[in-house]
């Protein structure tokens, strides 16, 4: 049994993407709507995913393009206003992720009373949002200063939209990742957002790496669900639950539903058990 029966309440968790429209500060920010809107959608999109069934939930700053890796304040604050507006209607575990920003997003889970964070902590990268370093012994201090120790975090360590820069395989990055950082979870993408996760990719990083979690980040779709969910602990879903699955489309209560089905049928013929 992992964490996540402790903290999401069941093995082979979903973990569904709740995608912020554009913030203040943001060049695609609609200031005739302003921030009434963004929080008016997210809280749509959120009930829609409860609605269906998820297990849990991740607030991040999707729309924030082009990402910054370093975010500013206002960033961060328009998200901590957005949570905080929705606090009380958040019925499932949730998790944030400011895009890309370890200790921000470490300062908004703080805040928020987020379970858990997903980031890019570990490496260096070639993106393209430029070259791409980062300083994890520093996040995890940040982490500790804050209180913030239960705070699961979710290594990304196949980030999107970039390439390690060194000349490693991902077996060799996996180990060396687990045994220096003691990560809750390493999380396995594609190229980008909607991208399908690598099954073998998966299989090569959780044959190196059986105790730690390994969820599939990017692409889980309900046609290629059961193949991942055999080799991954859980998945992170976002644009498979979208209207006509398309990632700039708001969440279709229909996709999440049938989707959430077949999750629970694969957990039923694999005798996992869902909840206490």
């Amino acid at each position: 049994m992992t964490w996540l029966k402790e903290v999401i309440g069941t093995e082979k968790a979903i973990i569904a993407m709740c995608h912020l429209l554009p913030l203040p500060g943001d060049p695609y920010f609609d200031h005739e709507k302003g921030m009434e809107y963004v929080v008016d959608m997210a809280r749509k999109d959120l009930h829609a995913l409860q609605d269906g069934g998820v297990d849990a939930v991740m607030f991040s700053n999707e729309f924030s393009l082009p990402y910054l890796t370093k975010v500013k304040p206002e960033t961060v604050a328009a998200m901590a206003r957005v949570i905080g507006e929705l606090l009380n209607e958040i019925k499932v575990p949730f998790g944030v992720n400011v895009l890309w920003d370890a200790k921000l997003s470490l300062d908004l889970a703080a805040a928020t009373g987020a379970k858990f964070i997903r980031e890019i902590f570990t490496g260096a990268y070639a993106s393209d949002f430029g070259i791409w370093d980062t300083n994890v012994g520093e996040t995890v201090r940040h982490q500790y200063r804050l209180d913030a120790k239960n705070v699961k975090l979710l290594f990304n360590i196949l980030p999107e939209a970039a390439k390690y820069m060194a000349d490693r395989d991902i077996e060799e990055i996996a180990k060396s990742t687990v045994f220096n950082n003691r990560p809750d979870a390493l999380c396995v993408s594609g190229l980008t957002a909607g991208e399908k996760t690598d099954s073998q990719i998966l299989k090569r990083v959780k044959s190196v790496v059986p105790n730690t979690v390994v969820l599939a980040n990017t692409g889980v779709r309900i046609d290629n669900l059961e193949e991942l969910l055999s080799v991954a602990d859980g998945a992170v879903v976002g644009t498979a639950f979208k209207y006509d699955g398309k990632f700039e489309n708001h969440i279709d209560p229909k996709r999440v539903e049938a989707f959430m089905q077949k999750v629970k049928a694969i957990r039923s013929d694999n005798k996992v058990l869902l909840r206490d």
